[in-house]
This record gives structure tokens, sequence and C-alpha cells, in this order.
């Protein structure tokens, strides 16, 4: 407790009022001092007490109640300070300076931790400031006697200047970290955002050793490893050179988003590994899809086949029609047949690479194609293209594609039946978890017993299946829609050619159009249609986890998270053929998810966060704010911990082996005592008594 003595003015009329009043009391002075007059000065004392009683003084004695000096402890908990023997050194500083605080007496120590957990690495790095404006707003500025910040010092919203946090007190930073580090990182300057699927694509990149070239000091080779991978497949090395930014090629081999990971071997002096990785994540698009659909005969669907081919504006459709019927054989040869030869030499052996699918509608043998471009048909699909047979009548005949090359890559074996009777095509058991089939619109609930509301089909080919998927069926549960995979590419095959009712609406239609562009994806490896597939995504701090497979049964998958630590979660297939779950991600990179087959990666906040950007420990970016405020830098691993003061204001706030803190002097007032200076009694006394005064003075 202590007290405090001041005077405080209560007028009785305004300011102005007075002001008015003692500027023509002093003219009446004035003039009767020139005049001679007896009496002025008594006078002036009179007016001059009348004029004090209207401005009415007094006496205020404060009761005050000292309040304690704040110290705010700021400490740096983000990813760059588990390096080396910085949480050592943090967890020592800490305590320490809580220790001597509490030995000061009348201050009140609050230590504030930035950075924990994945929510506090930010992907524009380590945010101290933030915390320590949010901390102030709930404090008092004017006790606030000092900041001590204990951090690596690499952070990355610093002021420029201590003004816009409002406090009057020292900044001083205590350094984590050795006093002379080296590490090696790995920097991306120029990556791709999206790529076009099988050209190269280049991101230049250096490898730097920190501080300096240390290689080209130590007079060795300036060169290292570095290891890239796409997806989480096989590792690709290549040397790179030390200090200098190189070019780096690669390929995306498949649509959608495909995560690369770099990694460069540990150099000369290496604080950590985590920046000598980094990842990318670059989309595919393909530049157009080529598609070639060979017409055997005109028939109401091949409009049909065309229309969707056509509106599809990524696609390139180049088709061929057969337009001479096998009744007309009159001895034209063939090539006189079209009034434009047409290019089959060009299509079917030249540029057959070129096409993503191919599409043979109700074709049948007869001479046009010869044996050696179905071979090479056969070869493509092998080498990893896409056949999609729409089979017609013929297709049990000896005219049938099974008869020829293609007959080693079809999985269906005609067995010379055609079945020409009503009926609604249905979506098998398994089809109804493959990606082509599943969640058709109006399938029906086939668990329920629940019928497809789509319209009838009036013929199927019968074939045996030797291979694939059949995902649809027809008449009898006989296969009316095949999904196979030949070597690297694959086949489709639909046992029937009535599929144009459904775009007809006959007896109300149904998803022809959807059902035909999910096929021809899936033929052309659609990710989105992998029916065997492992997906990884982050959303809202949860690892979620999403697998896609024709097997009903359960899959346990290997989580490996940033740090290398490694679990276990087990996925439950659904209906659809999915299979989720989720798994909490509280750290910072990439998640790497096994099932033994497939591998996916999913990031957690930044994918190369700045935080990793440079892990050496520096006093520079806090020393200005450190000196702007009279605080002082004080390296941990050289200097020791430093002693604790309290100084007044205008001292010095640090010095050899200490740092101060600025005594506040603040204080709450818990009471008030008002004595007036003058009373009333007073006031007539005085004011009488220079007024009688005066009259004796000028009476005489």
């Amino acid at each position: 407790m202590n007290s405090g003595l001041s005077i405080i003015w209560a007028p009785a009329l305004p300011w102005a009022v007075i002001a008015a009043l003692a500027a023509a009391a002093a003219v009446v002075v004035a003039l009767a001092l020139l005049r001679g007059a007896k009496g002025a000065l008594l006078r002036a004392a009179f007016l001059s007490v009348l004029l004090l009683a209207l401005a009415n003084p007094s006496l205020v004695n404060e009761v005050r109640q000292p309040l304690e000096d704040i110290a705010l402890v700021l400490v740096d908990e983000s990813a760059s300070q588990s390096v080396g023997r910085r949480p050592e050194q943090t967890a020592e500083a800490v305590a320490h300076i809580e220790d001597r605080l509490e030995a000061l007496g009348d201050t009140q120590v609050r230590v504030v931790r930035s950075g924990q957990g994945a929510g506090g690495q930010l992907e524009d790095g380590t945010r101290l400031f933030a915390t320590l404006e949010r901390e102030l707003a709930n404090v008092p500025r004017g006790q606030v006697s000092g900041v001590i910040v204990v951090s690596d010092g690499r952070v990355h919203d610093a002021p420029e200047s201590l003004a816009a946090l409002g406090i009057d007190a020292p900044l001083h930073l205590l350094r984590s970290g050795e006093s002379e580090e080296g590490d090696r990182r790995l920097v991306l300057d120029s990556v791709p955002s999206y790529g076009i699927v099988g050209r190269q694509l280049t991101m230049t990149l250096k490898v730097e050793d920190l501080p300096g070239d240390l290689d080209a000091r130590a007079g060795a080779p300036r060169l290292a490893r570095l290891t890239l991978r796409r997806d989480g497949g096989a590792p690709e090395e290549i040397m790179v050179p030390v200090g200098e930014e190189q070019e780096v090629s690669f390929e995306l081999d498949r649509r959608g988003p495909s995560v690369l990971e770099l990694e460069v071997e540990a150099g000369p002096q290496e604080l950590s590994l985590l920046n000598n990785r980094a990842a990318v994540v670059v989309n595919g698009v393909r530049e157009r899809l080529r598609v070639l659909l060979v017409s055997g005969e005109p028939h109401a669907g091949e409009r049909a086949w065309r229309s969707l081919l056509k509106s599809d504006p990524s696609v390139d459709l180049v088709h061929f029609t057969i337009l001479r019927p096998p009744e007309k054989q009159d001895g034209t040869p063939i090539r006189e047949l079209s009034l434009i030869a047409f290019p089959t030499r060009e299509l079917f052996s030249v540029k057959l690479d070129e096409f993503d699918l191919i599409v043979f509608d109700r074709y049948r043998r007869r001479g046009v194609l010869p044996r050696i471009y179905l071979d090479n048909i056969a070869q493509y699909v092998e080498s990893g293209g896409a056949l999609l047979e729409a089979v017609g009548p013929t297709f049990s005949t000896p005219l049938s594609l099974f008869r020829t090359p293609l007959g080693r890559i079809l999985p269906g074996v005609p067995t010379g039946q055609n079945i020409e009777q009503g009926f609604t095509p249905r979506v098998t058991d398994i089809g109804l978890r493959h990606p082509v089939t599943a969640g058709l619109p109006g399938a029906g609930d086939t668990a329920a017993g629940e019928d497809p509301s789509w319209g009838r089909w009036f013929r199927q080919i019968e074939v045996t299946p030797q291979r694939g998927v059949v995902a649809m069926s027809g008449v009898g549960d006989r296969p009316l829609l095949i999904l196979d995979r030949f070597g690297e590419g694959r086949v489709g095959q639909l046992m029937s050619d009535h599929i144009w009712l459904w775009a007809r609406g006959f007896e109300g239609g149904g998803p022809q159009a959807e059902l035909m562009r999910r096929t021809a994806h899936w033929l052309m490896k659609e990710p989105d249609l992998e029916e065997e597939d492992l997906r990884a995504t982050i959303t809202d701090g949860r690892l979620m986890i999403e697998r896609r497979s024709l097997s009903a049964e359960a899959v346990a998958v290997e989580i490996t998270a940033p740090s290398g630590e490694t679990g276990e979660l087990l996925l439950r297939p659904g209906e659809d053929g999915r299979a989720t779950a989720s798994a909490p991600a509280d750290e910072l990179g990439l998640y790497r998810v096994s099932d033994g087959r497939h591998t996916a990666l999913a990031a957690s906040g930044a994918v190369n966060p700045l935080e990793f950007a440079d892990l050496r420990a520096t006093g520079e970016v806090l020393a200005p704010l450190a000196e702007e405020s009279g605080g002082a830098v004080v390296t941990l691993a050289g200097a020791g911990l430093p002693e604790l003061r309290k100084v007044k204001a205008g001292r010095d706030r640090h010095g050899r082996g200490w740092i101060g803190l600025q005594g506040s002097n603040s204080y709450v007032v818990t009471g008030v005592d008002q004595v007036p200076l003058i009373s009333p009694l007073l006031f007539l006394l005085l004011a009488l008594g220079a007024l009688g005064f005066a009259w004796l003075r000028e009476g005489k």
C-alpha cells in the first residue's frame, strides 16, 4: 500500500467565465495602480481570493495498491525446435527463467507456448508473434515488464517494429541450437502444377550445403545422390551438382494427381533430413483422347455410338464404316469400293499406337482388314492399349473376330447361339462392386430383390467367359458385359447390339451414355474408375482412407506417419466395393498408406513447408527488435543461462551475464480522500479581511 497526493479543481463556473473575470479584475487592479489609488493591492488580494474560491481547489489523497509486473515467456515449440539438442536447451532455459523470476518477487510469470502439434505448424512457418499478440490481448499492457523468447530464432512473422505491440518493455531472445551449424537442404525453384500424360516435364531444383558450399571447400566432388519416386513406386536415382540449379525431367503415366517424392542424401554437415526431402503434386491431363471406331455394317446402333463419342469434347474420333454388304460379290476390287482410298495401313499399322481406344461395332471378317492388321491390334492391346467390342449376330459364326488373331485377347468364347428374346440387363453381384457398373441410376436394389427400371433389349449373343469380370448379365444370367485385363492393356466385350434402345428411350430407356462413358474411360485407365485402388486424403486434421476392391474381405492397411512411426488400420468394405476408415493426422508432412499391393500418399499441411526451409538457428531475425527495445540475444550453447534482474526506466536492460525486466510501477487505486483547500468560512474571513483593510486604507 502507498499513497499519492494531488490537487484537483472543481470550478463553480466554467473556466472561460473565470478567465474572463480574472482578466477584468486584472484590468481594474492595473488601473487602480496606475492612478495610485490607496488599497489597490488589498483589492487585488480580495479579487484573487474570490477567483480562487470560484476555482474550488481540493487536495486529493489516493490510496494505491501496487500491481505485479507481468513477464511473458514465449516458448517456440515448432518443428524446427525438435532438431538436435534444442528440446533439452529449451526445457532448461524455461525452468531457469521460471525459477529466477519467482525469486524476484512481485512478478507474475506467464509461459506461452507456440507451435504445438500439427495445428500450430502453419504453412507459412513459425508464427510466434501472432501467439504473442493473442496473449497481450488478455493482459494490461502497462504491466508488461519484458518478453523473453526461447527459440531457435527462425521466426516468420516478426514485425518491423515493436510499436505495433503497444508495450514499452525489453524483448530478449534466448537462442537454442549450436553456435555454428551446417545443413544440407533441397530447394525446389520451379515445379509444374500440371502436365500432359506421356510428355516430358521438367522441374528446377538445387541442392545447397549451408553455410556455403562445403563440398567445394573440402575439395570433394560436388555431386549428391537424388532419389525420385512417383506415387510411392520404385525409386529412380540421379546425381546432381551441389550448389547449382539442375533440371530434372520426369513423365506422368496417368491422369489425375501424382505425388513425386524427392530426397537427397545427407551432406557433410547435417542438422536434420527433414529439409532433404520434398514432395510435389502434379496433375496429369490428357491432351486429347483419340478413339478409332470401326463399324462392320450400317445399323440402328451405329449412330448411337458415333453420337456418344462425338459428344465428348475431349475425344478425337476416327470412324471407319464398312458399307459393302457380303452378298454383293461383283468382282470389284476392295481398293476401288470408296471414292477416297481409306488409309488402313496408316491407321492399323503406322499410327495404331496413337489411339487410346479402338471400338469394333458389329464387325465381321470380310477381307477389308488383313490378319496382320488384326494381329497388330492384339499386340497393341497387350502393350497397353484398349479394345472394346460390341458384338452382333455374326460373332457366333465363322466370320467372328474370335476366329482371327484377336481371339487370343477376347475374354468371351462364342457358343454359336444367338438368343432373340426380350430381357432386362442386370448388374451382377461383382458388378455392384466394379466402378464401371456400381451405382448406375435405375439399377435397383439387388439385395432387396428390386428389379432394374431399365428398358428391355431383344438380342444377346451367348458366350462362355474364359477370363475377366462379368459386370452385367442378361438372359438366364448369361454374360452381357465382360471387362478384362490382358497384358498391359484392357479389353471389354458387350454381348449385344441393342444398347441403342436405351439411347432412344424405349420402355423408359436406360443409362446408355453413362455406362458406355464409364466403360470407355475404364478401358483407357481412368484413375477414378480403377477397381483395385487405394486413396488417401487429409481433411480437418484426419487421414481419410478409401480402398476400392472387387473382394469383399476386410483388409488391414499400414499407415506410415511423416516421422516414420507406423500403425495399422482395418478397412471393412461396403456393398459398392468401397472400404473407408479414418485416423488422426497430427503431424506435418507426407503420410504413406499401403495395403501390400497399392500405396497412397497424403500431405498434411504444406507439402514443402516454410518451417523446414532453413533449420539453422539464427539471432539475425529478432536482433533488430531486441536492440530497439534494449534487449539482448543470448546463445544458450555459448553464453549459458543468464541471470535476471529488475531495472528502472531509463537504465540499461541487459549486461554481461544478465538480462533485465523493467519495473512497470503499475498500481490500482483502492480509495480516495478529498479535502477542499479553501473552506467557506476561511474564504469568508479572507475576503472580508481583504475588503476591510482596503476600506481602511482608502479612508485615511
